[in-house]
C-alpha cells in the first residue's frame, strides 16, 4: 500500500475560478506521464477553492511530481490564477479503500 500523499489548497482570485477549473482538468494529461503518481485528484472544494490530492509509490515519486511540469505551471500561473499561494502539505495515508481490480 503507498501511504504517502500531498494535499494542495488552491484559493482563486475573484473571476478566475473558470480558469483554475480549466487548469486542473488540463493538468491530467501530464500527471498520467508519471509513473510514480499513483493516483490524483483536482477537488472543487467551494465556489473559489480548489485542492489536488495525489499519492505516491515512494518519498523519491512524491519528490518527482513536486519538481513536475504540473507544480512548474502552476506556479508559474499562481500570481494571475490564485489570491494567496497554494499550500502544499505533505499527507501519510493512515487507511485506503480501493476497488478491487477487474471490479468496476
Amino acid at each position: 500500500m503507498t501511504n504517502l500523499a500531498l494535499f494542495v489548497r488552491l484559493e482563486a482570485k475573484k473571476g478566475k475560478e473558470a480558469e483554475v477549473e480549466k487548469f486542473l482538468k488540463g493538468a491530467q494529461s501530464t500527471v498520467e506521464n508519471e509513473p510514480a503518481t499513483i493516483s490524483w485528484y483536482a477537488l472543487r472544494m467551494g465556489p473559489s477553492t480548489f485542492g489536488i490530492f495525489d499519492t505516491f509509490t515512494d518519498e523519491k515519486g512524491r519528490q518527482a511530481h513536486l519538481a513536475g511540469e504540473v507544480a512548474k505551471k502552476l506556479m508559474a500561473k499562481a500570481p494571475d490564477l490564485f489570491s494567496a499561494n497554494p499550500t502544499i502539505e505533505k499527507v501519510e495515508i493512515l487507511a485506503v479503500k480501493t476497488p478491487e481490480m477487474g471490479h468496476h
